[in-house]
């Protein structure tokens, strides 16, 4: 109310801001003027300028953020590999070899991780196998060996045949029974 006087009696331009204990916001700005025009009339009477430093801190800012973003441009490309080497300084090459050895060095020791992996693996279904086979031919050698089961035995073939004579019967296709 008082700041509104003060512009009316004394033609002034009056800019207000208040905060209360409580947090509320309270501003009085003169009618026809913008708290932008007060500010920059105070900044040209005292001969200060109150927004070039925080400009040139986002200025500063804004050229780092820049420079990230045009290494990580430059990085995706060379991932990629669609940009050209030639640009890039000693100190990037440098960078850029380390990185590379360092990729292929975890490549390869993924490579062979899973390689290990994998022969162990086939190892072990290699041991399993064995093993199996070993008991079968111990089963076989046992029928062979038992007088109720005969063997027939082909020259020619890769394989054999067993089978078994039930008691009381003969020879005769009826009787002869694959085991």
């Amino acid at each position: 109310k008082k700041a509104q006087e003060l512009t009316v009696l004394c033609d002034a331009k009056v800019s207000l801001i208040m905060f209360s204990n409580t947090g509320k916001f309270h501003e009085y700005t003169t009618p026809n003027i913008t708290t932008k025009k007060i500010y920059d009339q105070y900044q040209k009477t005292l001969g200060i300028d109150l927004w070039s430093t925080h400009y040139e801190r986002m200025q500063g800012h804004l050229k780092k953020l820049k420079e990230i973003n045009n290494k990580l441009r430059r990085e995706i490309g060379q991932r990629v590999g669609g940009e050209d080497l030639n640009d890039l300084s000693i100190q990037e090459l440098c960078s850029l070899e380390q990185k590379m050895a360092a990729s292929l060095t975890d490549v390869r020791r993924r490579k062979y991780h899973v390689l290990k992996t994998q022969t162990e693996t086939y190892k072990k279904k290699v041991r399993s196998m064995e093993e199996r086979h070993g008991n079968l031919l111990l089963n076989f050698e046992a029928k062979c060996e038992d007088p109720q089961f005969g063997t027939l035995f082909e020259k020619d073939r890769d394989y054999d045949y067993a089978f078994r004579l039930h008691h009381g019967g003969g020879f005769g296709s009826n009787e002869l029974r694959l085991a």
